[in-house]
C-alpha cells in the first residue's frame, strides 16, 4: 500500500488500487487480481488478453477496487468498486430471448424472470457465458 498523493484521506492513510479480472468457472467466475497504479480501462483491457485460467479459460470481464487502511489498522478494506467493464458480447433482452420461442432458452427466462433481469449479455471469448447486466456496466468494443 502507498501513501495517497491526491491529497484525499491525508493523515496517513494509505491505498491500493487493483483490477480483477473475470472469467468463465464451474460454479462461479474465476479470478486473477493484480495491483495497478490507477483505474485505467484500456490499460485494463489490454492485459486481459494474457489472461489464462483453468481448462484455457479468458476473462470476459473485469472490474477496478480501491482499497484503503489507515496507519493503525491491520488489514484493508475496499473504499470503492468500479462497474463491470465486459470484454465485447451481446446484450439480449428479455423480450428479444422471448420472441425466439426456443426451448433451449427456457432456464435463461426463468433466471431472467425469477431475478428481474431486464437484460443479459451474452460472452463467447472463451466459453459461453451469460450475465445479468446492471445499469451500470460498461460493454468495451473488444475483440478476443
Amino acid at each position: 500500500m502507498t501513501p495517497r498523493s491526491d491529497g484525499r484521506g491525508g493523515g496517513g492513510k494509505m491505498h491500493q488500487h487493483f483490477v480483477t479480472y473475470l472469467s468463465p468457472g464451474t460454479m462461479f467466475p474465476e479470478t486473477t487480481s493484480r495491483t495497478v497504479s490507477s483505474w485505467d480501462v484500456e490499460r485494463a483491457a489490454g492485459a486481459a488478453r494474457g489472461i489464462k485460467e483453468r481448462h484455457s479459460a479468458t476473462p470476459y470481464g473485469f472490474y477496478f477496487t480501491t482499497r484503503a487502511r489507515n496507519e493503525d489498522e491491520l488489514d484493508s478494506r475496499e473504499v470503492a468498486r468500479s462497474p463491470v467493464y465486459y470484454l465485447g458480447g451481446t446484450i439480449e433482452t428479455l423480450a428479444e430471448i422471448e420472441s425466439r420461442a426456443d426451448p433451449r432458452d427456457e432456464i435463461i427466462l426463468s433466471n431472467m424472470r425469477a431475478n428481474g433481469w431486464d437484460k443479459v449479455l451474452v460472452n463467447t471469448n472463451s466459453y459461453k457465458t451469460c450475465l445479468p447486466l446492471e445499469p451500470k456496466d460498461v460493454v468495451l468494443d473488444w475483440t478476443p
